[in-house]
């Protein structure tokens, strides 16, 4: 579970008990705090506002003993729940498969949204390269919620992207589909580019892919 997932999860129940809302940097120390020694991975996550933050990949455990830093009231809520995130996945359990039906329609809400706004964009990819709906693997990536790691080893696997002469491409058929967009070109400044853009409808395959994907390996 990311960081952030949980730093939301804590702030919903903070919200229930009238609690102030806990700030990122401030959640971040405490996680470095109570963990010390143990072993997490820890990443930096660029967002929409060009700004950057810090993310922990913790496991239920983990997250556990930083939610019983909470008062009596929040603790018991956030425990209880992270506790039912430990049951296995049951796609014949109607609870399991409501919940990963609502995972999913908040996903392609959020895919919609995103899609019918495109902010300004200062990276050198933004500029010379996405464009018409277009984006790049880490905008992608970032839309769907997933780890880059993990969302580039589930592109390899699937055999939808691989690496050519040290850049990600996607494989013919997906290009033939439309789902990809390859670009080429030279920036300003001469440096040259490659790069294989996800089309609007790729996003959307894709992100129906990764929810069977997910599917498959909880369950």
């Amino acid at each position: 579970m990311s960081s952030k997932d949980l730093l939301d999860l804590i702030n919903q129940v903070r919200a229930q008990f009238g609690e102030p809302q806990v700030r990122l940097n401030k959640f971040n120390e405490k996680i470095e705090d109570e963990l010390d020694g143990e072993n997490y991975t820890k990443s930096v996550v660029q967002n929409s506002n060009n700004t950057e933050s810090v993310v922990f990949e913790l496991t239920i455990d983990q997250c556990i003993l930083i939610g019983m830093r909470e008062s009596k009231g929040v603790r018991k809520n956030v425990l209880a729940i992270l506790k039912e995130k430990q049951k296995p996945f049951d796609i014949t359990n109607p609870a399991h498969l409501l919940q990963a039906i609502e995972i999913q329609a908040k996903q392609n809400i959020a895919l919609k949204q995103e899609l019918e706004i495109q902010a300004p964009k200062v990276a050198f990819v933004d500029k010379y390269v996405a464009g018409n709906g277009n984006k790049t693997f880490r905008q992608v990536a970032k839309l769907l919620g997933a780890n880059e790691r993990k969302f580039r080893d589930f592109l390899k696997k699937e055999k939808i992207m691989y690496k050519l002469n040290g850049e990600w491409t996607a494989y013919q058929n997906h290009v033939d589909a439309k789902r990809f967009h390859v670009k080429t070109g030279i920036s300003d400044s001469g440096h040259a580019f490659n790069h294989a853009l996800f089309t609007p409808k790729g996003i959307e395959w894709i992100a129906g892919e990764l929810a069977k994907f997910n599917l498959r390996g909880v369950a």
